[in-house]
């Protein structure tokens, strides 16, 4: 993410490890499309270095996406423009995922030795997706359990 940083006027820019980073996106990045991200990469930064001055004193990743939209510069460097939405996607994604795994030690330390696995991994998907769980009502939980085999008793 650093590699297509702005500050310092894109000091840190490296080319390589911004392809390497691309081709994790095979189906936004075909093999012509990172072809001619790296042509949009080399145009892309002289004109940042040495031709807009817009593009100077920036301070991060989503002032550089705010400035390339507010000039159209989204637009003409399309596939540049892309790895910009996904580095910043990137960050937020990260942030999920680490939230789930942390959810996921909460209820694993908290549990761990009462249960069995299934039991545990069920309660793990309730735990993360309790947004969407707390949508559905109790009868409605009530009803499927009910309707997947004869009890002894009703609940």
């Amino acid at each position: 993410m650093a590699s297509l940083s702005p500050v310092d006027t894109f000091a840190n820019f490296d080319k390589n490890k911004i392809m390497k980073l691309a081709k994790y996106y095979p189906s936004e990045f075909d093999e012509n499309k990172l072809r001619e991200l790296g042509f949009q990469l080399d145009n892309f930064i002289v004109y940042a270095q040495k031709c807009d001055s817009k593009f100077l004193n920036l301070k991060g990743i989503k002032d550089l996406a705010r400035v390339m939209v507010e000039t159209k510069f989204d637009q003409t460097w399309t596939h540049v423009y892309l790895h910009v939405k996904f580095t910043l996607i990137i960050t937020v994604a990260a942030a999920s995922v680490e939230r789930a795994f942390s959810s996921m030690k909460y209820i694993k330390n908290d549990l761990r030795n009462r249960m069995d696995e299934d039991f545990l991994n069920n309660c793990l998907v309730c735990y993360i997706e309790r947004g969407i769980f707390k949508t559905v009502s109790n009868d409605a939980i009530i009803d499927r359990f009910q309707s997947m085999k004869t009890r002894r008793g009703q609940l």
